[in-house]
């Protein structure tokens, strides 16, 4: 068995309140200056029902997220909202990073949205997540097309792991939850627009890592999450 399984805690336990997923972006807010509004914060509306339908689907809670920049057609800028979290993480955190040559958020031509994902919204929207340990034996190619309303991870697994839930970075390096790979990003590793490479991020010997694995090929230790989107703010 690749993960241990911690008996002590309920899955619904791994995704923390919304009050404290604030606190977090708050604090990251702060110290990245990132300008993040109290106007903006203030309004943050519920956060969606998770039903018991879902429950029984494997998606385990609803995390906070933030849609950074713009991407020319009134969304956020996805590959933005990735960097300034992986940003945090190298600055801020006080565990070690590691990150592969060929991803790096400061060569957008190199990583994108995939053409198929959903465009994320501006400021602050929520998400259900499967934290995608049922996907430890397929392809990110095989989940892309299982997929039918949901989506992959993009930035919000950076952000989740390095701004709302660092503590799952603690349960990955004992092994507890697999590491994760983030379907919704394409990378180019060598450039010339071959997108054949997702991100991977990982916690492993006490170092938050920030890989890539080939969408085709199976990663025994990487599950590969799916979310539920749902816009945050609105206008009306």
């Amino acid at each position: 068995m690749l993960f241990k399984r911690d008996k002590s805690k309920k899955r619904d336990g791994l995704i923390l309140d919304l009050s404290e997923q604030i606190k977090h972006w708050l604090k990251a807010s702060k110290k990245m200056a990132w300008c993040i509004t109290e106007a903006e914060f203030n309004r943050i509306p519920p956060p969606p029902v998770l039903t018991e339908d879902e429950r029984q689907q494997g998606f385990t809670g609803i995390i906070l997220c933030y849609g950074f920049g713009d991407d020319g057609k009134g969304h956020a800028d996805a590959v933005k909202s990735g960097k300034l979290a992986w940003d945090y993480a190298r600055k801020r955190m006080k565990r070690a990073t590691w990150q592969c040559e060929y991803v790096d958020f400061d060569r957008p031509d190199d990583i994108r949205l995939r053409p198929e994902a959903p465009a994320r919204p501006k400021g602050f929207y929520y998400a259900k997540i499967h934290l995608g340990d049922k996907f430890l034996s397929n392809t990110v190619s095989q989940v892309r097309k299982m997929l039918s309303g949901d989506t992959g991870c993009g930035p919000e697994g950076v952000q989740l792991l390095a701004i709302t839930h660092p503590h799952l970075l603690e349960m990955m390096n004992e092994r507890k939850i697999p590491f994760m790979a983030l379907a919704d990003y394409d990378v180019a590793p060598y450039g010339f627009n071959d997108f054949f490479d997702a991100p991977q991020i990982f916690c492993s010997n006490d170092t938050m890592g920030l890989g890539i694995g080939n969408v085709d090929r199976n990663y025994p230790l990487f599950g590969i999450p799916v979310l539920r989107l749902y816009p945050g703010e609105t206008d009306s």
